[in-house]
């Protein structure tokens, strides 16, 4: 179920929250967590009951996330009932580890190692159309990094039943694309019932945060994934000013569709009284690649960091361990976002790019804000073609149309001024033969407007949270953000599938 579908808004998340504050109304607490648990294990179903995509796919994909939570809790309880760092303990994490691993590989990777030996042998090896459980990289991931802390004694003592951990891996707001969350983050909100009681507060602040993460997605999101795929679909035809359309609104629709998403994960949270990590702090603010992984997708930044590069070693042994470790993880960040060879070199992009970063750090000198920027968000847009191209070929053919090597065609009148240029090898085209130039409201031109207004909104203006910190509540502002949800919901029959749900 999406949280931009009105399945989810108008009948859904209403009759959760009535059935909700009914419980605590009238104090029938212990009822509180079965509903909670009952309506995620439903949010979850929806997608195998109710969606073309989830009725081909097994519905053994509910019983496997049953199964998957029921496994890690009883391996978690069993790893802290060890003492921390022992030997068993470490046995039990790494076969905890290896299981959960080997299921996500199953799913995710296995017909592309298949297809890659395949290539190499000339064989054609696969296991039929794999249909991708939903949410389970994250999933799989929250609950890797229980085993791990429960090995390291942090879950020691805290007694957490199955019903209660059940919820903390299916709690809906969270479940299908995060954030990430650690065990200590979320269970100790869900064990203190007396925040599901009604808070006026957190009601309009919560609603004011979906609000905006769902106009996010459906006006300016969706928007730009009009723009995109002509162009990540014809790289052969498309021009220099195209591709450059493309890329930068491939860089912006990610940002605005994820970031998105999380605002509205936060939002719910508030309603149901309870805090979520936040997930983005304007990220193409970001002056160096370092801060761009501070900023872009922070809980997944931080399990890398916790789980992976620091238990490598991370800078503890000296500095080609350093870069080594570095590598090791954005190359897996990578793998994790997806099968594909576009995805390894992603990541083996970021992991070089920060390897940089750490080394330009010893010189000491220091970069004018302004070119750091520029060369920090150069070398993301760049990035995120390699992410969103249907292979490495495309996106080869991308970055050489962006570069020049493919020629430069820029739209104006032939016969014009800017004819020119042509004495340097630019070609001028009329815009209407700019085949993969996107309009806007029936105009090409206009597109360059709207890409140029949302650069200076992501740059320059402050993002979701730092607009809910400062916001006052009056009549105004709920009339404002009561009019923008409004016009969302009405926008809904257009939504298309968040892009991280595919990750």
């Amino acid at each position: 179920m999406l949280f931009s579908s009105s399945v989810f808004i108008l009948v859904f998340l209403p009759l959760t929250l009535l059935v909700l504050w009914l419980l605590s109304k009238f104090r029938l607490n212990k009822f509180v967590l079965p509903w909670l648990l009952i309506s995620s294990i439903f949010f979850y179903s929806y997608w195998n009951l109710f969606s073309p995509a989830g009725q081909a796919a097994t519905p053994g994909y509910i019983l496997l996330i049953i199964l998957s939570i029921v496994f890690n809790h009883q391996m978690g309880m069993a790893i802290a009932s060890a003492q921390p760092f022992s030997n068993r303990a470490k046995l039990l994490l790494i076969i905890g580890t290896i299981i959960n691993v080997g299921i996500i590989a199953y799913y995710k990777y296995a017909n592309f190692f298949l297809s890659s030996v395949s290539s190499i042998f000339s064989a054609d090896w696969n296991l039929g159309n794999l249909i991708l459980p939903l949410g389970i990289s994250f999933y799989t991931f929250t609950q890797i990094a229980y085993l791990v802390d429960a090995y390291r004694g942090e879950v020691k003592g805290q007694n957490y039943d199955l019903p209660t951990y059940a919820l903390f891996i299916l709690f809906f707001p969270q479940l299908i694309a995060g954030p990430i969350l650690r065990h200590d983050e979320l269970i100790p909100e869900l064990r203190g019932l007396k925040n599901f009681v009604f808070s006026s507060k957190n009601f309009a602040l919560g609603i004011t945060v979906f609000s905006l993460g769902l106009a996010k997605k459906i006006l300016i999101a969706d928007t730009l994934s009009q723009w995109v795929g002509p162009v990540f679909s014809n790289t052969d035809n498309a021009t220099f000013i195209e591709t450059w359309v493309g890329a930068l609104s491939y860089t912006l629709q990610l940002y605005f569709d994820f970031s998105g998403y999380s605002d509205m994960a936060v939002g719910l949270g508030f309603i149901f009284n309870t805090n979520l990590p936040v997930n983005f702090n304007s990220p193409y603010k970001a002056t160096s690649i370092t801060d761009f992984w501070r900023r872009w997708h922070i809980t997944l930044s931080n399990f890398l960091r916790d789980y992976l590069y620091i238990p490598l070693g991370g800078s503890r042994k000296g500095e080609v361990r350093r870069y080594a470790n570095l590598m090791i993880t954005m190359l897996l960040g990578g793998l994790w976002h997806g099968a594909g060879w576009t995805f390894i070199i992603w990541g083996g992009l970021q992991g070089l790019l920060l390897s940089i970063n750490h080394g330009w750090r010893k010189f000491n000198i220091k970069i004018p804000t302004l070119i750091a920027w520029l060369m920090t968000f150069f070398a993301v847009v760049v990035g995120w073609v390699i992410f969103r191209a249907q292979n490495l070929q495309d996106a080869i053919e991308i970055l050489k149309t962006m570069s020049g090597i493919n020629g430069i065609v820029i739209p104006g009148a032939p016969g014009g001024k800017l004819s020119m240029l042509s004495q340097f090898g630019i070609q001028v085209q009329e815009w209407s033969k700019l085949t993969y130039l996107p309009e806007f409201f029936g105009k090409k031109s206009l597109s360059f407007v709207v890409l140029s207004a949302l650069m200076i909104a992501v740059t320059l203006l402050p993002n979701t949270q730092e607009i809910s910190n400062k916001m006052t509540f009056n009549k105004w502002w709920g009339i404002g953000i009561g009019l923008l949800a409004a016009y969302c919901i009405l926008s809904l029959n257009r939504v298309s599938e968040f892009l991280y749900f595919q990750f």
